[in-house]
């Protein structure tokens, strides 16, 4: 009898222990994730349910969609909109004066010290279109397609610098952690193409973002959310190609045996990352053929590149515009793309708003307008929506540090103001939203927080910011967190 309740005892204890409970409800949880994760195109349906983005969808998607997919163009450093698209004649007049206290006392600046001097734009500004937005000589190409874009000029963040504006902006939080925006969209919708995942990043500029590959990461999603960055000269990504000796059978002979061992982990263990790993082998498979396929730039037309301006093998912006097109076109959900070295302090010629600014400024302007272009050529612009912007914007002074000026013209981080467009995709053509004071320093009609964006945004894709959430930690989480409202001014 005593072997026997020694038995009892022992099973009572493993069926109460915390390992059993946590596998146990593992098991529960995967099944509910199976059909979301299963499967390479849609999501599909876990045995006698809807998947995840389905039951989303459902309680979310309460408006007809305007735009299918998303192109969002981030230059990472925040460009400064005093010498883009913020035309303020009265600040060249304050040039090289004070700096009035009233715009000091209680405000937090990343560098600034003591009183700076006030700092004129440094580029000449025209009205453009039948919208007659006001934009600057920097960007001669762009200013051709200002009637197809909507401009948010009193944007405003609490962010001041980079990392964690950068992650506010992507993720609606500035803390790591939470699901960056592709990551939202392609759980929401999936991808339209089998062969290449929903979101693709690239990034130009010799760097990424400051906030490193977290503006891309799932966060508490499944991971097979998260955004696949891509190179655009060599490998699009890395070991894509099969090793020496391996031939695509023996490796699809491989990825079969690694799975089936991932089939019966899951069997045992039930966690829902082992379905995801599954997918990614698949996914990771077809790769090797999609990837390259899609990457290929030589096999655009002439009159193409030289639209663009691009130059195939090489990392630039203009590659990258193209590839972005070229992805939407093969039904990539969500693609991103990062240019770095936008951050104009004045600590050097390269970071300077009369000689840096400029440089970069004539690497992105034929690219970003012939994408708009191209994109409307095609048919595709109407559910395409592109969208640009930085992380916040830059002072209406001139940087000081320790009372000291930069060697070179500089800006400051500021949050209080700068200028964000949209174009395509449900948004109304030459629209102008927002508007700051006199020297560019602070909304004051209009205003718009990165919240408003990214709800309007959602809004577009179909989403309802505050409805579309997921449940994580005993809370329903949102990109939108608890606030965002939708511009509706900017929809067609």
């Amino acid at each position: 009898m005593e072997p026997l309740l020694n038995e009892y005892h022992h099973r009572q204890a493993h069926y109460n222990s915390r390992r059993n409970f946590l596998r146990q409800g593992a098991l529960g949880l995967g099944g509910v994730a199976l059909g979301g994760l299963l499967g390479c195109g849609k999501e599909t349906a876990a045995p006698g349910g809807k998947s995840p983005a389905e039951r989303a969808m459902q309680t979310a998607m309460h408006y007809a969609p305007r735009a299918k997919r998303v192109i969002y163009l981030h230059m990472a450093g925040a460009p400064s909109q005093l010498e883009l698209f913020d035309y303020k004649p009265e600040l060249q007049k304050l040039d090289g004066q004070p700096c009035p206290p009233s715009l000091l006392a209680g405000k937090r600046f990343a560098f600034i010290q003591g009183t700076p001097m006030m700092l004129g734009p440094q580029a000449k500004f025209q009205q453009h279109g039948q919208s007659g937005a006001w934009i600057s000589d920097l960007l001669p190409h762009f200013s051709a397609v200002a009637d197809e874009v909507a401009f948010l000029k009193a944007v405003h963040t609490e962010e001041f610098n980079h990392a964690p504006a950068q992650l506010l902006m992507q993720t609606g939080s500035p803390r790591p952690g939470r699901p960056s925006f592709g990551s939202w969209v392609t759980y929401g919708l999936g991808s339209e193409n089998e062969d290449l995942p929903g979101f693709i990043v690239l990034a130009s500029g010799g760097r990424n973002p400051s906030a490193g590959k977290q503006l891309w990461g799932s966060g508490f999603l499944p991971s097979i959310h998260q955004g696949i960055q891509c190179r655009t000269a060599g490998d699009p990504i890395l070991y894509l190609s099969d090793p020496d000796g391996m031939s695509r059978d023996l490796r699809g002979h491989s990825i079969a045996a690694i799975n089936e061992l991932n089939k019966r982990q899951y069997a045992e263990v039930g966690d829902p990352e082992t379905l995801t790993r599954i997918r990614q082998y698949e996914m990771a498979f077809k790769m090797q053929i999609s990837v390259p396929e899609v990457m290929d730039i030589e096999k655009e037309p002439d009159y193409i590149h030289a639209l663009y301006g691009t130059t195939p093998g090489q990392s630039t912006f203009a590659n990258n515009c193209l590839l972005a097109r070229r992805l939407a076109e093969s039904g990539v959900r969500f693609v991103q793309l990062y240019d770095w070295g936008w951050d104009d302090h004045g600590t050097s010629r390269d970071s300077s708003v009369d000689v840096g600014l400029p440089e970069r400024c004539r690497a992105i302007d034929r690219p970003m307008a012939a994408l708009i272009q191209d994109l409307k050529q095609r048919g595709m612009l109407e559910d395409t929506l592109v969208v640009w912007g930085g992380e916040f914007g830059r002072t209406p002074m001139r940087e000081n540090r320790g009372g000291v000026e930069m060697p070179y013209l500089g800006r400051d981080h500021h949050g209080e103001a700068f200028t964000m467009w949209m174009a395509g995709g449900g948004v109304k053509p030459g629209a102008v939203y927002g508007e700051t004071d006199e020297i560019g320093y602070a909304g004051v009609r209009d205003r718009a927080h990165v919240h408003d964006v990214q709800a309007t945004v959602l809004k577009l894709m179909g989403f309802d910011h505050e409805k579309f959430t997921y449940a994580f930690q005993g809370r329903d989480f949102r990109l939108t967190d608890v606030a965002g409202r939708v511009i509706g001014e900017v929809l067609a």
